[in-house]
Formats: structure tokens, C-alpha cells, sequence
């Protein structure tokens, strides 16, 4: 099939982001792994896992501003190039410091299946949570090279699975769709922090020209039988 490219992206399945001892641990987060661990025995063109890669004084956690609580507390983030341009970003118990065991893959991930794992959210300045580059525009601050990668590949299709499925999956998402390749979010494959948010955000990511599917919908059997 020269016209099926299929690449699998699996988005931060880091300790941080489990139970039970997740700092910022997704409920059933670790549970996706084995549905995971399928889709990569799977003949994709290439296999990416990212994984949040944070320094400790990094813009997103509520430990590095006086008087603000995880979860509720929001920041004003300002393009370091630009201070003109910002956006509110939600903040966060640290997680994911670089080197620590809570950035590690987790191991229940078959890590030996992948062709590329891919840092992200290295500079403390700004919220990353697309793997592909940050929110940023004019300039942009931090581009991961994720959309070149897969290019070189001749990728047209970008299965999108991890963690967490409201905030850096759903980003990978629409930023895929918004880089011309056709896009699926495994549903069974990603869980969200807001549990209760996730219906209406599925129609959200669904009218950026994501595709939601199932792990046993035919988007996932087309694999099965890809050469």
C-alpha cells in the first residue's frame, strides 16, 4: 500500500503520569500499556515515543510560584522572544524532572519496539505539551523537529495513543491533523485527567480533523493487513 505510511506516536507513558505512585498520575493511566504494547508489534514505517523531560525550575509546576496550588492555580506564560505574546497555562505538582525515575518510560512499555523516543518540554520558559513545538507563534520558541522526522519517513498516517488524553495527547493530535498528516486518537490507548471534560473535548478534538477511533475498529485492522 505506497499510499499508507502508518507511524504510531505514544505520548509521555512515564512514571510520573501512573499509579500508584505518579506525581501527576492519570487514573488508570498504567492500564493502556498492554493495548500499546499490541499496536507495536504492528508494521508501522516508524515507532516515537515522547516523553516530558522537564528542568526543575521549569514554567508549569506550582512549586516554582509563591502562593500558587497545583491543579487550580493558572500562570500568565510569555513568549521569551516576544513578551507581547502569552497565553494562560493551568499549573502543575512537579513532575518529570529530567533524570529523576518519575521521567522514565514506565516499564510495562516495550521499549525495545521503538525507533525514536523524543524529549520535550526542555525549556523552562514555556508549556510544551504538543510534541511537535510550543503554543508560540511569533516566533516560535521551541520546535522538536517531530513534523520533519516524519516527513523524512514519507509518513501520511499518525496513529496518536499515551497519556494524558485531554492535555499533551490531544495536542499531539491537532497538531499532527494541522500538519497535513490524517490523524486517529486510539481511544482505549490514551486516558485523560478530567474524566468528566473528556465527552465534550472529544468533540473538540474531533472538529480539528482528528479522527477518534476504536483499538478494534477497522482504522487499527487496516494495519493488520498493511505490507
Amino acid at each position: 500500500m505506497p499510499d499508507f505510511r502508518p507511524a504510531l506516536l505514544i505520548v509521555d507513558l512515564q512514571e510520573d503520569f501512573c499509579p500508584p505512585n505518579g506525581s501527576l498520575a492519570v487514573i488508570e493511566g498504567r492500564d493502556i500499556a498492554p493495548l500499546i504494547n499490541k499496536l507495536l508489534e504492528l508494521p508501522f514505517v516508524v515507532k516515537i515515543a515522547t516523553k516530558d523531560w522537564h528542568p526543575a525550575d521549569h514554567v508549569s509546576f506550582a512549586a516554582n510560584h509563591e502562593g500558587k496550588a497545583p491543579f487550580q492555580d493558572f500562570v500568565t506564560i510569555e513568549n521569551p522572544h516576544n513578551r507581547s505574546e502569552t497565553y494562560e497555562s493551568r499549573l502543575w505538582p512537579v513532575h518529570c524532572v529530567q533524570g529523576s525515575p518519575g521521567a522514565e518510560l514506565i516499564p510495562e512499555l516495550r521499549a525495545s519496539h521503538l525507533d525514536m523516543i523524543l524529549d520535550k518540554g526542555t525549556d523552562p520558559r514555556v508549556e510544551m505539551y504538543s510534541p511537535f513545538y510550543d503554543p508560540f507563534l511569533s516566533p516560535r520558541v521551541c520546535d522538536s523537529g517531530l513534523a520533519k522526522a516524519l516527513r523524512e519517513k514519507r509518513v501520511t498516517d499518525l496513529y496518536v495513543v499515551g497519556l494524558a488524553a485531554d492535555y499533551c495527547v490531544k495536542n499531539a493530535a491537532v497538531d499532527a491533523a494541522k500538519e497535513g498528516f490524517k490523524t486517529y486518537l486510539v481511544e482505549e490507548c490514551t486516558r485523560p485527567v478530567d474524566v468528566s471534560a473528556w465527552p465534550e473535548l472529544k468533540k473538540e478534538i474531533g472538529a480539528s480533523g482528528v479522527r477518534i477511533v476504536s483499538f478494534d475498529g477497522p482504522e487499527v485492522g487496516r494495519l493488520r493487513t498493511a505490507q
